[in-house]
C-alpha cells in the first residue's frame, strides 16, 4: 500500500533543508481528530533556523505543497496538516483486501532476523494454575504478532524440571508414592506427594538429607533417579499439554533448567577467569555496584548453583544456537531484578551481545470469587477455568437456542471458540503491566469491549457477505466510498500494519485487542447507518468488499491475540 508518512517526509524534505528525513519522520503526529487531517508536522524547531513565527513558517510550507496523495495540505497555528486522498486511500484498502487476502498488512520487517520467545514455563509436577494464564498468553501473542511481521521466530517453554524439589519427590515416591494412583491423577498426586514430605520433614530431619542424597545421585546421572526424574517430567507434560491444546500454543523447544545443569560448569570458569567472580562469606557473587545493583549470588556457601547460573548458561547456549537478534522473556514484574542482573553479569563475563535480552514484565492476576478452586481448595488450575469458560458459553448458547427455537451448529466447538478466545481477549485487553481482576460477567459478555463482541461482529459480517452473493471476482469501485462511517472504517483498515509494528515494538498485545474493539465498533455504526444490500449492483459490491476487508483485518488481528473467528455464532 501507498505509505502516506512516507510521502510526507518526502515532501517536507524537499522544502526544509535543515532537518534529515528520519528527524521529519520521527516528528511527523496524528492529530487527535481528522478534522485536524490526517497527519501533522510541527514546526516549532524551524523557528530559531528561519527566524520567523512557527505559524508563519507553517502557513508558507503548506501553501508551497501539492501533491496527488493528498486532498489538502494546510497550516493550523505551528503545524502543518495533511488531508488524505480519501479516493486513494479506498482503492489502496481494497486492492490490498482483494488482492493478498488472508494477508491483509502483512510486511517483512523481520526477515532474516531470529527472535526467541520464551513463556509460560511451568515448574512440573506443580499445578499448572491461574497464575500462568498471563505469561503463557502474553507470550504466545507476541510470538503470533513477530511471526506476522516475518521474524523467525522460536518458542521456548522453559520448564522448572531442576532442583532440590526432585530429590523430595523422589523420595516421597519411593515412601508413599503408588505409581498407578499417581498416573491417573498426576499432578494433584504430585502436589499431595510434595505437601506431605513437607510436612513430615518437619519430625523426621532425616527425610531431608534423604532427600539431598536423591537429588545428588540425579545429579551424577543415577540410574533409578534419573528414570524416576523423566517419569515425573513425561507425565507433567502431559498434563501440561492438555491445557496447551486447549489454548492452541505450541512450543519449539521445551528444553528447561535440566537441559544447561551440564552447561553451568563452563559459565563459572568464564566467570573465574574473566575477574568477575569474587568470593563473599564461603559463596561465590559477582559484584554489580558499578551497574548500581546489588551483587548477584553464583554460587551458595555449599557449592550449589542458583536458578541465574542457569540462566547465564541458557543465555550463552540460546546465542550461540540460534544468534537472535532478540531473546525475549516473558516472565513476572518480580523479576525485574534478576534480569536487570543477569544482563549485568553478562556484560561483565565481556558478552557484547547481553543487551540482545529483552524482559517483558507483567503484572498479576486475580479472581473475584473462590468459585474455582482444586480438592484442596489451595490453587485455581487454568484448566478449570477454560472448561468453565467453555461450559458457561455453552449455556449461553443453550438458553438462545431454547429462546429463539433455533439449532446451533457445532455448539461444543462454539463454545471452546467463545469461552476459550474470551479468556484470552480480556487477558490482553490492558497493557501488560497492570494487575487486572478476572471478571466473569464481563469476560463472556456479547457486549461492549469483549472477545465474544468481536467474534460475533465477524460472524455478522460472514452472514452478511453470503447473503449478498460476494465473491472476489466481483466488480467493485472505491470512488463509491463516500460516506463518513466508510472513509472511517478505511482510515482504521489502513492503520492496521502500523498498530501491529507498535505491538512489536513495545511488546503490548493490547494494542491489537484494543485495535479489533475499535474496528468492530465503527464497523456496527457503519451496519446500522447504511443499507449495504442494495439493487445499485456495483455499489453493493464496493460495500461488500469493504465489509470483506473488515472481516479480514478481525480475523488476522484476533489471530495475532490466539482468538478464533467463528464464521457464525
Amino acid at each position: 500500500m501507498i505509505d502516506f508518512k512516507e510521502e510526507i517526509v518526502k515532501l517536507l524534505a524537499n522544502k526544509i533543508e535543515n532537518l534529515t528525513e528520519e528527524e521529519i519522520r520521527n516528528s511527523i503526529e496524528t492529530p487527535p481528530n481528522y478534522e485536524m487531517g490526517d497527519y501533522a508536522f510541527p514546526v516549532f524547531s524551524l523557528a530559531k533556523v528561519y527566524r520567523k513565527n512557527p505559524a508563519i513558517i507553517a502557513a508558507e510550507i503548506a501553501e508551497s505543497i501539492e501533491s496527488e496523495y493528498f486532498e489538502k495540505v494546510e497550516s493550523q497555528s505551528a503545524y502543518i496538516n495533511f488531508f488524505v486522498n480519501k479516493e486513494k486511500l479506498s482503492s489502496e484498502v481494497l486492492n490490498e483486501a482483494h488482492n493478498r487476502q488472508g494477508n491483509f498488512g502483512k510486511v517483512n520487517i523481520g526477515e532474516g532476523r531470529n527472535v526467541i520467545v520464551e513463556y509460560s514455563s511451568p515448574n512440573i509436577a506443580k499445578p499448572f494454575h491461574i497464575g500462568h494464564i498471563r505469561t503463557t498468553i502474553i507470550g504466545d501473542a507476541i510470538k503470533r504478532i513477530y511471526d506476522f511481521l516475518g521474524y523467525n521466530t522460536i518458542s521456548i517453554n522453559h520448564l522448572g524440571d531442576y532442583g532440590t524439589q526432585f530429590g523430595l519427590l523422589i523420595v516421597a515416591i519411593r515412601k508413599w508414592g503408588d505409581i498407578k494412583v499417581i498416573e491417573e491423577n498426576p499432578i494433584s498426586e504430585l502436589l499431595k506427594l510434595y505437601v506431605k514430605i513437607n510436612a513430615e520433614m518437619e519430625e523426621d530431619p532425616t527425610l531431608l538429607e534423604d532427600s539431598r542424597k536423591a537429588f545428588t545421585a540425579l545429579e551424577n546421572g543415577g540410574k533409578e533417579e534419573t528414570e524416576l526424574w523423566q517419569w515425573i517430567r513425561d507425565v507433567s507434560l502431559k498434563e501440561f499439554n492438555k491445557v496447551y491444546d486447549m489454548l492452541d500454543i505450541h512450543y519449539d523447544s521445551y528444553a528447561g533448567e535440566s537441559f544447561y545443569s551440564d552447561k553451568m560448569p563452563a559459565i563459572v570458569e568464564r566467570l573465574k577467569s574473566s575477574g568477575a567472580l569474587t568470593e563473599s562469606e564461603g559463596a561465590q557473587i559477582v559484584d554489580l555496584e558499578k551497574y548500581d545493583l546489588p551483587p548477584s549470588l553464583i554460587i551458595k556457601s555449599d557449592g550449589s548453583t542458583i536458578y541465574i547460573t542457569r540462566d547465564l548458561a541458557a543465555a550463552k547456549y540460546r546465542h550461540d544456537t540460534y544468534k537472535p537478534y532478540k531473546n525475549i522473556y516473558v516472565v513476572g514484574s518480580q523479576q525485574i531484578l534478576h534480569f536487570k542482573q543477569l544482563k549485568a553479569v553478562l556484560k561483565e563475563m565481556g558478552y557484547d551481545w547481553a543487551d540482545e535480552i529483552v524482559h517483558v514484565a507483567f503484572g498479576m492476576v486475580s479472581l473475584e470469587d473462590g468459585t474455582l478452586s482444586t480438592r484442596k481448595g489451595r490453587v485455581v488450575y487454568l484448566e478449570d477455568v477454560l472448561n468453565k469458560a467453555k461450559e458457561k458459553v455453552e449455556e449461553i448458547l443453550t438458553a438462545r437456542e431454547e429462546d429463539k427455537g433455533i439449532k446451533i451448529e457445532n455448539k461444543e466447538e462454539l463454545s471452546a471458540q467463545v469461552g476459550i478466545g474470551a479468556v484470552k481477549f480480556q487477558e490482553l485487553f490492558n497493557q501488560r503491566i497492570k494487575d487486572y481482576v478476572f471478571d466473569w460477567e464481563k469476560t463472556l459478555s456479547f457486549e461492549g469491549e469483549t472477545g465474544p463482541y468481536v467474534q460475533y461482529v465477524h460472524a455478522r459480517i460472514s452472514s452478511l457477505l453470503e447473503k449478498g452473493n460476494f465473491s472476489l471476482n466481483n466488480k467493485y469501485d472505491p470512488s463509491l466510498l463516500t460516506k463518513e462511517e466508510e472513509i472511517n472504517i478505511l482510515r482504521l483498515l489502513y492503520k492496521f500494519t502500523d498498530i501491529v509494528i507498535d505491538a512489536h515494538e513495545k511488546y503490548e498485545p493490547y494494542f491489537v485487542t484494543r485495535y479489533t474493539v475499535e474496528l468492530a465498533k465503527e464497523f456496527n455504526k457503519y451496519y446500522n447507518s447504511t443499507q449495504i444490500l442494495i439493487e445499485d449492483e456495483l455499489l453493493k459490491n464496493t460495500r461488500l468488499m469493504l465489509c470483506y476487508a473488515v472481516k479480514t483485518v478481525i480475523k488476522e488481528g484476533l489471530n495475532l491475540i490466539g482468538v478464533e473467528a467463528p464464521e457464525k455464532m
